[in-house]
């Protein structure tokens, strides 16, 4: 009779817990669907197709990323782009030596593959476009004697 009375417990606690498990799932799905219905207020704006306009070029700029079009544009493209912004590359301004050292950097440290030939062709364009300017990025501060703030 114990044993008869253990099992019937038993399937009410199964069943008991199927229920509640039904009821969280439903409330749950309830609160997401209240709280993630689009508002009637923002209309939706269609997204133009970016792939048509990629290559595009205006003065003298590939649209797309910002670089500057001359030889070896393509080649930065498809190695530099894969990996990071173009921005990245926009707003730097190095020597030949510069990029070199950045490169043989990205190599060492952030898995970056043999460039092989498109090396000298992204060297000479980045060398070239992103060149060291009286605008830009300011130089590193050396030889400063720091304080200790107290």
């Amino acid at each position: 009779m114990k044993d008869k009375f253990q099992k019937q417990v038993s399937a009410f606690s199964k069943v008991l817990l199927s229920f509640l498990v039904l009821i969280l799932v439903l409330f749950g799905g309830l609160y997401y669907w209240a709280n993630h219905k689009p508002d009637p207020k923002i209309e939706e704006v269609p997204v133009e197709d970016s792939n048509e306009d990629y290559d595009k070029v205006e003065n003298g700029i590939h649209v797309a990323t910002g670089f500057v079009d001359d030889e070896g544009m393509e080649a930065t493209i498809q190695n530099c782009t894969s990996c990071h912004s173009a921005k990245l590359v926009t707003q730097n301004r190095m020597s030949r030596e510069g990029w070199k050292a950045t490169i043989t950097w990205m190599q060492e440290t952030q898995n970056l593959w043999d460039l092989g030939a498109n090396e000298e062709l992204i060297l000479t364009y980045l060398s070239k476009n992103y060149a060291p300017t009286a605008k830009g990025r300011r130089r590193n501060l050396e030889h400063i004697e720091w304080y200790e703030l107290k």
